[in-house]
């Protein structure tokens, strides 16, 4: 299977479309604004006593607000997503297994990072719909024979 193929998108029904263009438009602002802030300072963000390093701090960053830019325009979906999906991983891991923190609490917790995951999922196995870059550079997927 080429890279072209890869980001090349598949067709969807019009509802699905509007709801994949939706989906990643919140998503994708969402990102920008929750990698702003530390996309202004990506190798020490979490300050002194953050457990990542800083250069995956910078990852970090980039990917969420790179990633958030991504999905907005659905340019290298797959790309944006496998980022966020990473460090949504690395929060779930966090805030889940090493701090204990709840599902849903004041504080700390690890919903969001479980829902963003999720929504990753969705577009790597969906595709960004119709109305994206990705599908005017990429084309069209073609049907597995």
């Amino acid at each position: 299977m080429s890279l072209r193929n890869i980001l090349a998108v598949p067709d969807r029904p019009a509802p699905t479309v509007l709801a994949l263009l939706l989906l990643r438009s919140v998503m994708g602002i969402a990102f920008l604004f929750h990698g702003w802030g530390k996309i202004q300072n990506p190798f020490g963000w979490m300050g002194p006593d953050g457990f990542a390093p800083p250069v995956f701090q910078a990852l970090a960053a980039l990917s969420e607000f790179g990633g958030g830019a991504s999905l907005v325009v659905g340019l290298l979906t797959p790309l944006a997503c496998l980022g966020i999906g990473s460090t949504m991983a690395a929060a779930l891991w966090q805030h889940a297994v090493v701090r204990g923190d709840p599902f849903v609490g004041r504080g700390g917790s690890y919903e969001l990072a479980s829902v963003y995951l999720c929504i990753v999922l969705v577009f790597l196995t969906m595709g960004p719909g119709r109305f994206a870059l990705d599908r005017l550079i990429f084309g069209k997927r073609r049907a597995a024979t």
